[in-house]
């Protein structure tokens, strides 16, 4: 009943994060840096100390307690995978929902299975596993495979975005992706990949947080919103600074009092994507409390995202008009990457 759970938890995260990136298609005549700074603050200042009160009232006091080690490190992981965040937008912007995402959390599924192992290979720690143990032993070289198998699959739906940017006009492309960019939305769309994988390791990195609040009496159900708080703050920043930089440069600042627009629908929409996309992580902390694996909760979260955000871009008709061809070449490199996610979760298991 407990895998259960967890699965059914990690799926409604997957849901979220798969869908989160739709409001964003309602908000008109905003730059992007604007109506991502809106859903930033959502998602990464408001939503989560408010889930973390109603759930673990004390997580303020938590926080003040721990060790420096563990909330600066830990607010490290945050802010490079605010990098990660930041530029996943950008991945999305220029690829669309289907080839963006399949790129994107490709490469963050693998890499966050790799990043814990490599630390704790520099830092020993009793009772996780260094990256040499996995070079070693039989459930590493799996993962491995499932990180060859990963790039194999990346590089198929590539292969599809490159055949859909032969075949299709300008004018059609943009029908469904408004600002589709093949080479540009690659190279952000695989930093962002690399990047957010981070997240994972914020959370193994802030689990004295999340058992602080164990400790305190808090049900364990709940015990990762402590540690997202601080995971967001860098996020927060990072992803602060960037739109604040863009707003600047390009003026964009001035949509907030832009009344050709409509304002209010636009901080609704764009408060409403950040809100969905905080969903995530608050049933993916649930999740993962339930199946009690980190690094096999962040390939089940990973895998189900995959799915839900390409069954957006069949809605949003991404792939109309392509030929079948190229159709069957993106279905092969999101199957490919689903085995990929397969392998490392069965590697990780052992």
């Amino acid at each position: 009943m407990q895998a259960i759970l967890g699965v059914l938890f990690h799926s409604l995260g997957g849901v979220a994060s798969g869908s989160f990136y739709m409001p964003y298609n309602k908000v008109k005549g905003w730059a992007w840096e604007s109506y991502w700074m809106v859903g930033g603050v959502m998602s990464w200042l408001i939503a989560p100390p408010v889930a973390a009160y109603l759930t673990i009232p004390g997580f303020a006091q938590i926080i003040s307690e721990s060790s420096d080690t563990v909330f600066y490190f830990t607010l490290l992981m945050g802010l490079l995978w605010g990098v990660g965040g930041l530029s996943y937008g950008l991945g999305v912007r220029y690829l669309g929902m289907s080839l963006g995402n399949s790129v994107v959390l490709g490469f963050c599924a693998a890499f966050g299975a790799l990043v814990p192992s490599i630390y704790y290979n520099i830092i020993p720690t009793e009772g996780k596993t260094s990256f040499t143990d996995m070079l070693t032993s039989t459930g590493g070289q799996i993962v491995f495979l499932g990180v060859i198998v990963c790039l194999i699959g990346i590089a198929l739906s590539g292969k599809a975005g490159i055949m859909k940017e032969r075949e299709l006009s300008d004018e059609d492309k943009k029908k469904s992706v408004a600002e589709f960019n093949l080479v540009k939305g690659l190279i952000v769309a695989i930093l962002s990949g690399i990047l957010s994988s981070f997240f994972n390791f914020g959370i193994e990195a802030g689990k004295p947080l999340a058992d602080a609040a164990v400790e305190a009496g808090y049900d364990h159900l709940y015990s990762n919103n402590v540690t997202f708080v601080v995971i967001l703050w860098g996020g927060l920043a990072t992803n602060l600074i960037w739109t604040t930089i863009l707003s600047l440069k390009n003026k964009s600042y001035k949509d907030f009092t832009n009344l050709d627009t409509p304002i209010a629908k636009n901080i609704m929409f764009s408060a409403l994507a950040g809100f969905i996309w905080f969903l995530q992580f608050f049933f993916y902390g649930m999740g993962e409390s339930k199946l009690g694996n980190g690094a096999s909760s962040w390939i089940l979260h990973m895998s189900t995202i995959i799915l839900t955000a390409n069954l957006w871009g069949i809605y949003r008709k991404e792939w109309k008009g392509v030929a079948a061809k190229t159709k069957w070449t993106i279905t092969a490199g999101i199957a490919v990457i689903l085995l990929s996610v397969v392998l490392v979760g069965i590697g990780n298991s052992i």
